[in-house]
């Protein structure tokens, strides 16, 4: 069994891993959610090289790894030297906002992207923000990741629709660009994500 995420392994719904080992079922959990420290490429490369091998095909892991990081080099060699926009990720929430920490592949994708995480101080892969912590960074534009039942569009009235917001760069001028989530995680859709979201901060870049 291969989890993306820990929550994949919940002990509350029966399949911790320690179970399914006894019940002899084997368990991988995606390296993002294994590794203390930033999550880079080169975590990219171990991920998708170790999955490649546990299923059997290890050439093609071999394969994509090198087809995602051309993708990526063109991408960065597009953007090097553009201004680097300040960028505040809005996962999800209401009464305070769940936003990328600098310490997932969401930052570094954000990064290779052409833009500034504002939440890059922030340790861990997710983290709970104040909106008065988003109102001091004053980002340029917001990445709203698009999952689950709240849709994008009910995610952008949430914020253009908050008195307190009204002057934050970003929500100001209606700057939202949009992610899957799926995309911004660790595994084989971050060429994706870096090309998309290349194209959403700099959409004049050669």
């Amino acid at each position: 069994m291969y989890g993306g995420y820990s929550s994949a392994f919940d002990k509350a719904q029966g399949r911790d891993r320690a179970g399914l080992a006894r019940a002899g079922i084997n368990s991988r959990l995606n390296v993002e959610y294994c590794t203390a420290g930033p999550i880079g490429l080169e975590q990219l490369r171990t991920e998708i090289t170790e999955v490649a091998r546990t299923f059997g095909v290890p050439e093609r892991g071999a394969e994509l790894i090198a087809e995602e990081q051309r993708r990526i080099d063109a991408v960065t060699a597009r953007v090097k030297d553009r201004p680097r926009p300040a960028v505040f990720v809005y996962d999800s929430g209401d009464g305070s906002a769940s936003t990328s920490g600098g310490g997932g592949m969401g930052n570094e994708i954000l990064s290779l992207a052409g833009g500034t995480n504002v939440f890059a101080d922030l340790k861990g892969t997710f983290a709970d923000v104040s909106w008065e912590k988003v109102i001091e960074r004053k980002p340029e534009v917001v990445l709203v990741y698009d999952y689950g039942g709240t849709t994008v569009e009910a995610k952008k009235q949430r914020l253009l629709n908050d008195p307190a917001l009204a002057e934050v760069p970003a929500v100001k001028n209606r700057r939202f660009v949009v992610l899957p989530l799926s995309s911004a995680v660790l595994g084989v859709r971050v060429a994706d994500a870096v090309e998309s979201l290349g194209r959403s901060l700099h959409p004049d870049a050669a």
